[in-house]
């Protein structure tokens, strides 16, 4: 296990009517408000006018951007940050999922930014300053309400890149279980493989000593696995909708991976195709996944062992640790088929014309991943078995 340094600033506030606490915590950093949203849905489930209530009982002056992209785009972020700039905005209000807190968090920084915005995400220039802001989450999957990264398309050069600062913590996250009851089916299961990805990431590291954190993320793992059959049957359910809601933030709030790097290369593999495609990242990671597990198995065949012994129920008497680890890779593919997630680029009309197109951008910066380092025909491979 590594030496760490383990910090998050973010103050997390859960559970029922919780929004309460919204306009106390919003006064604490400003009255000059942008509310950032995405499409009608806060609106129609009356969360809109809630917010609105609090923040107007503040007194504040508020300013709005909706539209947010599911792939939130630079041009959303550009028009974000000319607000800010323009109406001298002291603190931003992130009011749904990961899209728009993603989004949130560019504009926050790059309204302390004197160039382009998209010199931060493509790492030109460090983001070292942000406008305060806080998230009001709707939807169980990225973590971004409790970490400080980000991802943004460029959509103009096909291009989408994750990012990070310290600067863009959440100052606080009000998650509510009630706020994620009209998610629909589909973004509910693209939000469960999203946070089981966010577990594998770290779960495949090349680390010793872990005894602990691999605990931590199997029993991650087995609570969602458990929990998501119920919530599909019944996706009001609040005790459901809270367990699923809490995995995601724990998934990728920076508690799972002390002491170590988890790999990262399949969430890179991904945005190149839905920089391509604009595809929802939780049916790409679904596809692709299992295949960068398939591919890898030979890196550290025990470590495949042990997921596939602890979370999958696997027997591994009288079997190799590859042949135990490939048992687990089939039943995790089973499972994600079970809960209706998508398993082939097939289905979401994807051939293979481009193929060279998605690795290219995926080897933008050179070899890429933690546990297992890959060029560009490992990419190429990954991408033409989910083919």
């Amino acid at each position: 296990m590594d030496n760490f340094t383990f910090w998050n600033p973010t103050k997390l506030i859960f559970g029922k009517d919780q929004l309460r606490q919204l306009g106390k915590e919003v006064g604490r950093h400003g009255k000059k408000v942008l509310l950032v949203y995405g499409g009608g849905s806060i609106k129609r489930n009356g969360l809109y006018d809630n917010v609105l209530k609090q923040l107007n009982e503040l007194g504040a002056e508020v300013h709005e951007l909706s539209g947010v992209e599911p792939n939130p785009r630079l041009t959303t972020v550009r028009k974000g940050v000319e607000i800010c700039k323009t109406e001298r905005i002291e603190f931003l209000l992130a009011v749904g999922g990961g899209s728009v807190i993603d989004c949130t968090k560019a504009i926050a920084a790059g309204a302390m930014y004197d160039g382009d915005p998209w010199d931060l995400v493509t790492r030109k220039a460090a983001a070292k300053k942000a406008l305060p802001f806080g998230t009001v989450l709707t939807l169980a999957a990225t973590g971004s309400e409790m970490n400080a990264g980000s991802v943004i398309t460029n959509w103009e050069t096909n291009e989408k890149y994750g990012w990070g600062s310290p600067a863009v913590f959440p100052k606080f996250s009000i998650l509510d279980p009630v706020n994620t009851f009209t998610v629909p089916r589909d973004q509910t299961i693209y939000g469960i493989v999203d946070m089981m990805t966010h577990v594998f990431e770290h779960y495949f590291h090349l680390e010793e000593s872990t005894l602990l954190q691999d605990r931590m993320c199997e029993s991650l793992l087995l609570t969602v696995m458990e929990t998501a059959p119920k919530l599909l049957e019944d996706l009001e359910n609040y005790e459901h909708r809270a367990t699923v809601l809490y995995s995601g933030t724990m998934a990728l709030n920076g508690m799972l991976s002390m002491g170590y790097q988890g790999d990262w290369a399949t969430h890179n593999i991904e945005h190149a195709v839905s920089a391509v495609y604009d595809i929802p990242h939780g049916g790409g990671l679904a596809i692709l996944f299992p295949n960068w597990m398939k591919h890898n198995l030979k890196v550290k065949p025990a470590r495949f062992k042990k997921l596939a012994v602890r979370v999958f129920g696997v027997n591994a008497e009288g079997k190799t640790d590859e042949e135990a680890g490939l048992e687990g890779i089939e039943k995790l593919r089973e499972f994600w088929d079970s809960i209706g997630a998508p398993s082939r680029l097939a289905d979401y009309d994807i051939d293979d014309s481009k193929l060279d197109v998605m690795a290219d951008k995926a080897m933008v910066n050179g070899e890429f991943g933690n546990f297992a380092k890959l060029k560009r025909e490992d990419v190429l491979e990954i991408y033409k078995a989910s083919l």
